[in-house]
């Protein structure tokens, strides 16, 4: 009998020293930043998946959702699933929600990876923190434009950067980001730079450009929705949802300069050579359902500096924005702005196909930079005090662009 015993806890013991380390946080201790990196580290040995449901509750807090203090940073055939959790950054973090393990700060060589993906089950929630650090893109300067804890504290960067993007992923080929919800984000709820063969879908945002913290309102600066950056290609984005206070859905290939990656002065994250391909090309956007809560634009386009926008479809837009909210445009396309280089060359930016658009903005089409071989069609305006369609940069700047009849509803 004792021998047999003896020979069950030993075979017990061995299958336990077997048994794969787990994929879930909360079978680790520490912070939940060093629960869940454990899981992600796990994982990586183990099958790729990392699975987060609700925090449970123990005996360092009765919280069920997740506190984050840093990103969570994937490596490379990493499939993070959110089951019905909420991830919320703490006033002490200045940093994304997750980012891809490929960059950061001081990496001056973003390197290519692969099979990244971030999948929501349920009501996956992303929410930024109560008392943010830091706000708005890199052109803005904390506590005076934008809002941020760290203004005026040394040693501390005073401008945005890639830090308050929501969700980054840099480099990154086959790729995916589904049923999610980004909830008072601190800058764009997510932006993908250099990304390739990839899907976005089933995205909802929650954030404006106005927020009440400790008693005062305080503005929250380019808090776009979706961005994608220079490089981006071949990706499909459909369903897209809800209310920002800046563009809910930008296409954005500016800035020419070669730099090193990993650098504060910059909303990207990525290295840029002189010599490669920054164009954006072969997007299909499907189902933008939305406004943008700043009167800003819901789908936006804008290249500069000689990269190229080309092949882009846009088919559905559907402006809910409320009674007293207009958006400067549902649909812009370019930028005579001298910031932004001018209007682009004729053929910078071409093969745009703009379909199926609902809009009650200043302007339901706005051709602000150069367009050449490309069709505007079934679009429905509800703004009587203007145009479908306008030419803010002058039809001298657009070629070969197939405007198909429009409706103007309401009465002037």
């Amino acid at each position: 009998m004792r021998a047999l015993i003896f020979f069950l806890a030993s075979l017990t013991a061995s299958l336990a020293l077997a048994a794969p380390p787990s994929n879930d946080p909360n079978d680790y201790r520490g912070t939940d930043s060093e629960r869940i990196a454990r899981a992600v580290e796990a994982a990586s040995a183990n099958g790729g998946i990392v699975r987060i449901g609700p925090r449970k509750p123990d005996d360092e807090s009765d919280r069920v959702y997740w506190l984050l203090d840093s990103a969570i940073l994937l490596p490379e055939n990493t499939t993070l699933i959110l089951e019905n959790c909420v991830l919320k950054l703490s006033d002490a973090c200045r940093d994304n929600f997750i980012r891809s393990a490929n960059c950061g700060l001081g990496i001056a060589k973003v390197e290519p990876i692969e099979n990244v993906h971030i999948v929501g089950i349920g009501n996956a929630r992303l929410i930024g923190a109560d008392r943010p650090r830091a706000t708005g893109d890199s052109g803005k300067t904390l506590g005076e434009r934008t809002y941020g804890t760290d203004a005026g504290k040394p040693n501390e960067s005073q401008k945005g950067d890639w830090r308050n993007i929501g969700i980054l992923l840099a480099n990154v080929r086959n790729f995916s980001i589904e049923n999610l919800c980004v909830e008072r984000a601190h800058a764009w709820s997510v932006s993908l730079e250099k990304c390739s063969f990839g899907k976005v879908r089933d995205l909802r945002f929650d954030s404006t450009e106005e927020r009440t913290i400790d008693g005062e309102k305080v503005k929250f600066l380019n808090v776009d929705g979706l961005d994608l950056r220079k490089g981006c290609r071949n990706i499909v984005i459909e369903n897209i949802q809800g209310t920002t206070g800046d563009d809910l859905l930008a296409l954005t290939a500016i800035g020419a300069e070669a730099r090193d990656g990993g650098r504060l002065e910059t909303t990207e994250v990525s290295d840029f050579s002189a010599d490669e391909d920054r164009d954006i090309r072969d997007i299909i956007v499907r189902n933008v359902v939305g406004y943008a809560a700043g009167g800003h634009q819901i789908v936006r386009l804008l290249n500069a500096s000689g990269i190229k926008i080309y092949r882009v479809t846009i088919d559905g837009v559907v402006d809910t924005s409320p009674e007293g909210t207009r958006a400067r445009a549902a649909v812009r396309i370019g930028d005579a702005n001298p910031a932004w280089g001018g209007v682009t060359p004729l053929g910078d930016t071409s093969g745009i196909i703009v379909t199926n658009v609902q809009s009650q903005a200043k302007q339901a089409v706005l051709i602000a930079g150069s367009l050449v071989d490309s069709v505007i069609s079934n679009v429905v305006n509800y703004n009587p005090e203007v145009e479908g369609v306008g030419f803010e940069s002058g039809e001298e700047n657009v070629r070969n662009v197939r405007i198909e009849p429009f409706a103007n509803v309401g009465e002037k």
